[in-house]
């Protein structure tokens, strides 16, 4: 369920073919109770912000963050109690790696994949694999406008 009650500041499809290199997306319970940490504590620029998602920056890093309730359809969605530590939450994206690939080559060396390579509407192809510490990685690229 969004929140937001306005237009966005991009498409989310064509925001997503925007994304290079390596990017954080941090879940949070309320995106507004999390901006001073990261406006004041890390210094970084709300490139912008609603109450479902937030994209920061500062110098070449950019992160983002999403509110738990956008989250419904995630696979992490049943982790996200009070009681878990919020790490669970982060995603490691890497940009430009073939999920199809990356999630042949989990299957194939016994690794958990949460969700197999697929389309998604905001324009990117993407897997949900976590490594052998529980870190969710999830390698995608850009599906063709």
């Amino acid at each position: 369920m969004k929140l937001r009650t306005t237009e966005p500041w991009m498409a989310a499809a064509d925001y997503g073919r925007t994304l290079r290199g390596l990017t954080i997306n941090l879940l949070v319970r309320d995106t507004d109770a999390a901006l001073p940490f990261h406006r004041e504590v890390l210094d970084a620029g709300v490139v912008y912000a609603d109450p479902d998602f937030v994209v920061l920056r500062r110098g070449e890093a950019e992160w983002m963050l999403h509110a738990d309730h956008t989250y419904r359809d995630h696979p992490l969605h049943g982790s996200l109690g009070a009681e878990v530590a919020r790490g669970v939450g982060a995603e490691l994206r890497l940009h430009g790696r073939d999920p199809d690939a990356a999630e042949a080559a989990a299957r194939r060396l016994g690794y958990d994949v949460l969700d197999g390579a697929t389309d998604k509407p905001h324009g990117l192809r993407e897997a949900y694999i976590l490594d052998a510490d529980g870190y969710l990685w999830v390698p995608d690229i850009a599906i063709r406008a």
